[in-house]
């Protein structure tokens, strides 16, 4: 056994009080950035990220995130073991869900736990700390509004980022700042939400019991219209989905014309991580609303 497994062990040991052996360690596919496998132990099976790149606390951020969305116990969520590093790798060891197949009333029950889990809310639009979307660092400091969050901890930085990279140019810049000052007439006013804040179709799938299960999150207290547009982005989410939601906790009125607006801060997520052909995307979304 290799000295990660021995030490991964001991910390589950630890952890449960009472001695842990892992059997078996599988790699299983899905991420792009990290290694994921399935540690059978005698105690059970555990899902295990690994992570040897310069991003060292990243996976501390995703433990905080995903025991806030499992505290508030209204949608299954991989419960959070344990993070830490061993051998100049991080890891995040959480609970192992068998993946099943969607129940017949699944969409509804989906689009019902994640109306529940946004009628969670804070004072402040952000977060008490900084985190992840995917590989990118995300910024939540404490903003009163959510016109003034979304300028100043989503739109801007990313835009100067993307500057910074000649990704974009200084008029691209101007225009972003234009749109920007349009935020508080174009968003309605309503408390914070929590936010799962990376809910696309690659970070939900259907439990072994039939029910959704949602991972990967890049939580803040924000606006909900955030999670709506981007499983609107990349596809994968039925339309009744919307209705269900709609029926439990009603979006505000014109939320459908918001959809490009909520989605220009992951597009721009996508044109700094994975380059210049979402440029043209972002572009198109702030020219359109300016």
């Amino acid at each position: 056994m290799s000295s990660f497994s021995a030490q991964i062990e001991q910390a589950l040991t630890v952890y449960f009080g009472q001695t842990v052996n892992v059997m078996q360690q599988q790699q299983v596919f899905g991420g792009d950035i990290n290694q994921t496998y399935r540690l059978q132990t005698n105690i059970g099976p555990f899902f295990l990220k690994l992570n040897n790149g310069k991003l060292n606390d990243m996976f501390e951020k995703e433990f905080n995130g995903l025991r806030l969305l499992h505290k508030t116990k209204t949608i299954k969520i991989p419960e959070p073991i344990l993070n830490g590093k061993i051998d100049n790798k991080i890891f995040l060891v959480t609970e192992f869900i068998e993946k099943g197949s969607a129940s017949k009333t699944f969409w509804q029950t989906f689009a019902q736990q994640l109306a529940g889990l946004h009628k969670h809310s804070d004072e402040l639009f952000g977060l008490a700390e900084n985190n992840y979307i995917g590989s990118l660092h995300q910024s939540n400091t404490y903003c009163e509004t959510w016109s003034g969050f979304y300028a100043s901890q989503r739109i801007l930085p990313l835009m100067q980022l993307a500057f910074s990279q000649n990704k974009c140019s200084k008029n691209d810049l101007a225009k972003a700042e234009k749109l920007c000052s349009r935020f508080a007439e174009i968003f309605p006013v309503e408390p914070p939400a929590l936010i799962h804040g990376d809910l696309w179709s690659g970070n939900f799938m259907a439990g072994n019991k039939g029910e959704p299960v949602i991972f990967d999150p890049a939580v803040y207290y924000g606006n909900r219209e955030m999670d709506i547009a981007m499983s609107l982005l990349f596809g994968g989410f039925s339309s009744n989905f919307y209705n269900y939601y709609h029926e439990v906790f009603p979006l505000q009125p014109g939320w459908k014309e918001r959809i490009n607006l909520c989605q220009l801060y992951p597009l721009l997520v996508h044109l700094i991580l994975f380059g210049g052909h979402y440029y043209n995307s972002v572009i198109d979304i702030i020219n359109s609303y300016i």
